[in-house]
């Protein structure tokens, strides 16, 4: 695995899920009470796992840019790949799962550690 195009593409793949839930969103924001009403819990949770998709997918694509200028090494750079792919679908799917029961909150550690990986193998990963 080419942890540069790899990580090209999850970035790119990032903008798109947030591209498609921004479109269901936009079928259904109008409605003032929908998921609660504009301040609710369920509303703002659907908000965030939206904005993540380009959000982490944004750092992805800096990630790959980053990998040879900084001369990140090989394999710590397919790591650093994963764990933001890892990030990227866990932290959106985690807004939404916290959106549908309070308790996956618990769960946020998953992509907050991942993105954290991924970050730390562009500052000390490199050869």
């Amino acid at each position: 695995m080419d942890p540069l195009k790899f990580s090209l593409l999850t970035g790119w793949a990032g903008f798109l899920g947030g591209v498609i839930s921004g479109a269901i969103m936009g079928l259904l924001f109008h409605r003032e009470d929908w998921l609660g009403g504009y301040g609710s819990h369920e509303r703002r949770m659907v908000r965030l796992g939206h904005i993540s998709f380009f959000g982490i997918g944004l750092i992805n694509l800096f990630y790959a840019l980053s990998l040879e200028p900084l001369g990140v090494a090989h394999e710590a750079a397919r790591i650093g790949s994963i764990a933001l792919l890892v990030a990227l679908v866990a932290m959106p799917l985690n807004c939404f799962l916290c959106a549908w029961r309070k308790p996956f909150r618990h769960l946020f550690f998953i992509p907050v550690l991942s993105a954290a990986a991924g970050i730390s193998v562009i500052l000390f990963a490199r050869s």
